[in-house]
């Protein structure tokens, strides 16, 4: 176990340091910079701000600055929103897409598993292809047209939640369930193909001879397997929830992770858009290693190796 902890740990850090990098070459791409898109500013002033941001010097070495910063856990500051470090800004939006995040989790577990599980039981069945249906049609339904319907519908018309705004606990409710439904459906059809798959295993034709109920042969046996690709897809899934939809957070209006990574795009602001991808990056090598020691927790014949 520990050798492959630090296995993944040292991978983590490749993965990482080429996130800096890839970013950081992406960043430079781009047409103009962050100062010299303001008006009436003297050549002399955009000399100095260029020295002071560190935008005057060679390429390699603005790359190993900022390698530096992460290596030493001292971030820089914003180039646009002047005065505030990375971190602070994280610290200020997270919180937002986290309790987007999280909610959608829970309503796409709770409705992609219990959905995927009745198709499996209900094979080439009305309800199965209903079921599957719906899960298709979710999965081809983008955000930026969802989220609008959802607003609309519970929003404007019954007036139950904020049409927009991040102002109380409800608003919540509205961008969590469009991604809930998104992923809901992604997950259905996964649980659906998998539980099929292990329907068809011996242990189970074993456990039905037996004697044992459908209930607890599908519960009990088959699903705690059958819920190995889910875990697979919830490894990057979660860590995109958690850190927020772009479309969804422009869609309701949140101050979160997403509109800074934006704001990041469009003010040219190369700490902020490194700092956010290392965070994204972060998260999903967190969630894979997680996700891999429940593999391992969920099916005995799984071991981790380095």
């Amino acid at each position: 176990m520990l050798r492959f902890l630090l296995s993944r740990l040292l991978q983590g850090i490749i993965v990482i340091l080429a996130v800096i990098t890839i970013t950081f070459a992406l960043s430079r791409m781009l047409p103009g910079g962050p100062i010299q898109s303001e008006k009436n500013t003297s050549p002399e002033a955009i000399a100095a701000q260029r020295a002071y941001l560190g935008l005057d010097k060679p390429w390699y070495e603005q790359l190993g600055l900022q390698i530096a910063h992460y290596v030493m856990l001292d971030l820089p500051e914003s180039f646009h929103f002047k005065g505030r470090g990375v971190d602070e800004i994280i610290a200020s939006g997270f919180p937002v897409s986290a309790a987007v995040g999280f909610t959608a989790l829970i309503i796409a577990l709770g409705l992609g598993v219990p959905f995927g599980a009745y198709a499996a039981v209900k094979p080439n069945t009305l309800e199965d292809r209903a079921t599957m249906l719906a899960a298709t049609m979710g999965i081809c339904t983008p955000s930026m047209i969802l989220g609008p319907v959802i607003a609309l519908l519970l929003g404007l018309k019954l007036r139950w939640f904020n049409a927009s705004g991040w102002y109380e606990a409800s608003d919540v409710v509205m961008p969590a369930l469009t991604l809930g439904i998104i992923y809901s459906a992604q997950i259905a059809r996964l649980t659906r193909g998998s539980l099929r798959e292990t329907l068809a295993l011996e242990f189970v034709r074993t456990a039905r001879a037996k004697g044992a109920s459908e209930t607890s042969v599908v519960f009990l046996h088959a699903l705690k397997l059958a819920c190995l690709p889910v875990l697979n897809f919830l490894g990057p899934a979660a860590a995109g929830l958690l850190t927020g939809s772009i479309v969804v957070e422009a869609v309701f209006q949140l101050p979160g992770l997403g509109q800074f990574f934006i704001a990041s795009a469009i003010n040219r602001d190369m700490n902020l858009a490194i700092a956010i991808s290392v965070f994204y990056a972060s998260l999903i090598v967190l969630f894979n290693l997680l996700v891999d020691i429940l593999q391992a927790w969920l099916n005995p014949r799984i071991r981790l190796h380095a």
